[in-house]
């Protein structure tokens, strides 16, 4: 699974990582401990409303961690969908809708894990690898029912992470992992206009494993309170 992770990446540095042509809204401050619920930038691509079939734009966007569903009678549902497995997210009811049209990508400088250890606790590490990465993720938008229909906080904009099965190489830690969507793919993987759920799990089984170093770090990350770089520096085991 992924519950948490690290993007302390500058708007100005996604811009250029991911080929962004809109930035929507204001920058929020960069974060090395990332948690559920939390407002974050993600990639996605666009059309726009009023022109529909215009091609669609890339936008750097603030949306919250942990994915509403349009049908969802309140927005709680979110903090236990801030993962989709990525083996089924063409079937599941939470998921199909958005894994046909509303693709993302999630920028991050890697992802926290714990091992369980021998004794009984566990050991955090920060999984990274040389750059950026842009996890694969799904977006909804969800209408609050309690705003007026004209009121533009009405929409709520959430997203999830898909997971898949961990390699030989991170499997030892845990068993899952963020699906990491190779710079070639992103196209694809962003358009809207792919929409068959065939050409979807396509892609999604078509990606490399992600060649990741798992770093021991300090257990301060475990406190949703803490950040800053330090939580990311090796600590020896």
């Amino acid at each position: 699974m992924c519950g948490r992770y690290a993007n302390a990446r500058r708007d100005a540095d996604l811009v250029g990582a991911f080929g962004i042509e809109d930035v929507v809204g204001d920058e929020p401050a960069p974060s090395w401990n990332v948690a559920p619920t939390d407002d974050v930038r993600v990639v996605l691509e666009r059309a726009p409303r009023e022109e529909p079939e215009e091609r669609p734009a890339r936008q750097l966007r603030t949306v919250r961690w942990g994915l509403v569903p349009s049908w969802a009678k309140d927005a709680s549902i979110g903090a236990r969908l801030i993962n989709a497995r990525s083996e089924s997210v063409t079937e599941k009811p939470a998921f199909k809708a958005a894994a046909a049209r509303r693709r993302c990508l999630v920028p991050a400088d890697g992802y926290y894990e714990w091992e369980k250890l021998p004794s009984g606790g566990k050991q955090p590490y920060f999984l990274h690898g040389d750059g950026v990465l842009g996890f694969a993720g799904l977006y909804e938008l969800w209408p609050d029912p309690s705003r007026d229909a004209d009121d533009p906080a009405r929409w709520w904009w959430t997203f999830t992470i898909l997971t898949t099965r961990a390699g030989d190489t991170l499997g030892h830690i845990h068993d899952r992992t963020p699906v990491v969507v190779p710079p070639a793919m992103a196209g694809d993987w962003l358009d809207p206009r792919l929409t068959k759920p065939s050409e979807v799990r396509a892609m999604i089984e078509a990606m490399p494993e992600p060649v990741l170093e798992p770093r021991p770090v300090g257990r301060a990350v475990g406190n949703v309170a803490n950040n800053g770089p330090q939580l990311v520096e090796r600590v020896e085991l």
